[in-house]
């Protein structure tokens, strides 16, 4: 999602910020769709679905001066700014007015509205965390107009899954499909709470499979209509199953133009069975920075495709260092499974427990090898290591348009590294591929980068018509960029 954000904002589905998503239980809804005039039939999808389908409110308690305004719903905010283009006046409350001026009272301010399904009969309901994030009291109604107070059991941000639980027996439940087996083009349905409406059928299709929008979750896409207030609510298959929680819409407006996204059902059952375990979700960590193997990268490395992560940085001391993982490695299999984009391998990792043993096939030099690694438990982000000081003294550009000079004892031991040159200057095509003044270059192509002799030495000796491959540390990250040699 984040790439997307240059031209499109990513909404959260909830009025103010609320949606339900449904977990676990079987129920099996024996449901034959049949065909009217070439088109799916919902109409019995939706009679059997809809009452394990769930609305979310949440109130938050907030502090407010007697002499001040009192906080306004804000559903009816926004209906004053799209009808009037103006917000709703701030008047103080009657039984205020007549008050202590500087007293502070505590008042229930609603947060917002979303979406939930039930997936236990004893009342365990799946919805999106950023429904519950920041509620001090989150209430549950049913179809049937019964209203229950629930208890937030967990949430976890990074797949926007929370769980809740309510106090009851017996209650209607949805069964959990197979988000494996989807298939772009197949019909599906959603029902929720946009703006506040309850129990609302749509429905369309599944437009793409595992859109990489964050690093744990890959989403489904659909083209069901999701508005504010349908987060948290189920995506139902033809077969009455459970197949994602709808989550996310792109937007410029804030309402619905088309794509939505669903939070895959595969993925929040785990997810929804560590929360109801433990109340939290442990993740797996080794301690890389990774980034995406281009094409260019790809053929510089004599990789046969473009696939796996490329590892940017290895933190010092963690897991993969202490597997032998180096920058400029790229990790092409964790556990045997192949890794075809950068951010399988999160998923992967975050997916085992940690104190267990993993293997990492990379590849490095032109050659692959298997590596041992022991999973850490995902933690606070690392401290950087300090950049280096530029040495002083002149030094001739070489035919890559660079400057460099020699690293010492002391930077080298600082950096953890056995070799490499730092650049002095940067200029023409190493200017343009990026290179800067503080760069330090450890590989050129599969050669690793000794002194500055040696890495002139190697430069002369490029093909003109090819380009070059460099390795190069920025910071306490490190990266490969393509530069063109320039013509003897």
């Amino acid at each position: 999602m984040k790439q997307l954000r240059k031209h499109l904002s990513v909404a959260l589905l909830g009025v103010a910020g609320v949606f339900v998503i449904p977990a676990v239980a079987p129920l099996s809804l024996a449901v034959a769709a049949t065909s009217v005039a070439g088109l799916p039939d919902f109409t019995d999808l939706a009679e059997k679905a809809g009452p394990a389908v769930v609305n979310i409110r949440t109130v938050e308690r907030v502090k407010t001066s007697q002499s001040g305004s009192s906080a306004q719903d804000e559903e009816m905010q926004e209906f004053f700014r799209r009808f009037f283009g103006a917000p709703l006046p701030q008047l103080p409350s009657p039984r205020n007015r007549r008050s202590n001026p500087g007293a502070e009272t505590e008042e229930q301010v609603p947060r917002g509205v979303g979406s939930g399904f039930i997936i236990s009969a004893d009342g365990y309901i799946m919805t999106n965390a950023h429904v519950v994030d920041g509620a001090d009291e989150v209430f549950v109604t049913l179809t049937d107009k019964r209203e229950f107070k629930a208890k937030i059991v967990g949430a976890d941000k990074r797949t926007d899954v929370a769980i809740v639980k309510i106090e009851g027996s017996n209650l209607p439940r949805l069964v959990m499909g197979d988000s494996e087996k989807i298939r772009v083009g197949e019909w599906v349905m959603a029902i929720g709470s946009p703006f506040g409406l309850d129990n609302t059928v749509t429905a369309g299709i599944v437009s793409a499979k595992a859109r990489d929008t964050g690093d744990y979750l890959p989403l489904i896409q659909t083209d069901v209509a999701v508005n504010p207030g349908n987060s948290g609510g189920p995506l139902i298959n033809m077969r009455g199953e459970v197949i994602g929680i709808n989550s996310q819409i792109y937007s410029r407006s804030g309402g619905f133009m088309g794509i939505s996204f669903a939070v895959p059902i595969d993925e929040a059952m785990r997810v929804a069975d560590q929360l109801r375990t433990t109340g939290k979700v442990t993740r797996g960590r080794i301690g890389v920075q990774i980034g995406d193997v281009t094409k260019d990268v790809a053929e510089s490395l004599g990789l046969p495709r473009a696939q796996g992560s490329l590892v940017q940085r290895v933190e010092p001391g963690g897991p993969a260092e202490k597997a032998g993982v180096e920058a400029g490695d790229v990790i092409l299999k964790f556990n045997g499974t192949s890794i075809e984009r950068s951010s399988d391998l999160p998923r992967l990792v975050g997916a085992t427990k940690p104190g267990s043993r993993s293997t990492l096939t990379v590849w490095r030099k032109g050659a692959m090898r298997d590596l041992s690694v022991n999973i850490a438990e995902l933690e606070a982000d690392q401290a950087v290591v300090a950049q280096p000081q530029k040495p002083k003294g002149p030094r001739t550009a070489n035919a890559l348009g660079l400057v460099v000079s020699e690293l010492t004892p002391p930077q080298l031991k600082e950096l953890k590294i056995d070799g490499g040159v730092l650049v002095d200057l940067a200029e023409g095509a190493s200017a343009r591929a990026g290179l800067r003044s503080g760069d330090i270059v450890l590989r050129l192509n599969n050669t690793d980068v000794k002194d500055v002799k040696q890495f002139n030495e190697l430069v002369a000796k490029l093909d003109a018509k090819k380009t070059a491959l460099l390795l190069v540390r920025r910071g306490d990250s490190s990266q490969f960029v393509t530069v063109k040699p320039l013509s003897p």
